[in-house]
């Protein structure tokens, strides 16, 4: 091996390489999405809308980065990045639609070729009579490649508009991640108020 470079920058581009293709990675069925510089993972079902709620939050001006497949690999020891393979990079597969290229329709600003994994939606169906959190006192993670990442299960049923409630569960970990925990907020000053 021969380089040009000095010693110290050949040895940080050469570790950063390694670093990089000899990362822990997995494949995995969801959408990624850049929300406000968050990236959302959506997972789901096949048929729950994943397609349809990713098209609705690129419309919005929210940049796509994998639809179905989601390549994602471990940086270091606590940085999940998601990339979209080749193959289908910039499309999103829409039932009655086919596949549709963002790029294509709404400019190059609407896909990124990668984004880190801060959060994880998972889209169900809507199940008369099971207990949803409701106040978001305790929340759950889920563990990609041993990294944990915060979780929140949206029930899906007709009439909801899922993006919107996406890109809200995006602001409000926005918030939780500055130390503004709207809940414990609430029961904070309820606490206050019963002593």
């Amino acid at each position: 091996l021969r380089t040009a470079l000095t010693t110290p920058v050949a040895i940080a581009r050469l570790t950063t390489l390694l670093e990089d293709r000899l990362a822990p990675r997995e494949t995995r069925h969801g959408v990624l999405l850049d929300i406000l510089g968050l990236g959302v993972f959506l997972t789901g079902g096949s048929g729950m809308g994943k397609g349809e709620c990713a098209l609705d939050l690129v419309v919005r001006g929210h940049p796509l980065v994998a639809d179905d497949t989601v390549e994602v690999r471990c940086r270091g020891e606590a940085v999940l990045i998601g990339t979209c393979p080749e193959l289908t990079r910039n499309h999103v597969e829409i039932r009655g639609l086919g596949l549709v290229n963002v790029t294509d329709l709404f400019g190059v600003s609407a896909s990124r070729s990668s984004k880190r994994v801060e959060l994880v939606v998972h889209l169900e169906r809507w199940e008369p009579g099971r207990e949803y959190a409701r106040l978001g006192l305790d929340p759950t993670t889920i563990e990609i490649l041993g990294v944990s990442i915060p979780l929140v299960t949206m029930p899906v049923a007709p009439g909801r508009n899922v993006a919107m409630l996406v890109e809200v569960a995006a602001r409000n970990q926005l918030l939780r991640s500055r130390g503004r925990h709207a809940a414990q907020l609430l029961a904070a000053r309820l606490e206050r108020r019963l002593e």
